[in-house]
C-alpha cells in the first residue's frame, strides 16, 4: 500500500469516527460536565475547572480500560 493511501485511510476514518461520534452522543461534552459539576456541589465537593478537567481524563481512562 502507498503511503498516501494509508494517509487518506486514517484521515478518512478519523473523520468518520469524529462524524459518527457527534451524531450518537447523548449530551454535549460542556453540558455533561455542568451536571458532574451539579452533583459535586450537592455532595458538598467543588472543584475549579482545571481540576474538573483532570477529573473528565480520569474518569475517560477509567472508562476506556473497561470498553
Amino acid at each position: 500500500m502507498k503511503p498516501l493511501h494509508v494517509i487518506l485511510s486514517v484521515l478518512g476514518g478519523a473523520i468518520a469516527g469524529a462524524a459518527i461520534g457527534l451524531l450518537v452522543a447523548p449530551e454535549k461534552g460542556e453540558d455533561t460536565r455542568e451536571k458532574i459539576v451539579r452533583l459535586l456541589k450537592e455532595k458538598g465537593i467543588t472543584l475549579k475547572k482545571d481540576k474538573l478537567d483532570e477529573l473528565v481524563d480520569e474518569i475517560e481512562d477509567q472508562v476506556e480500560k473497561h470498553i
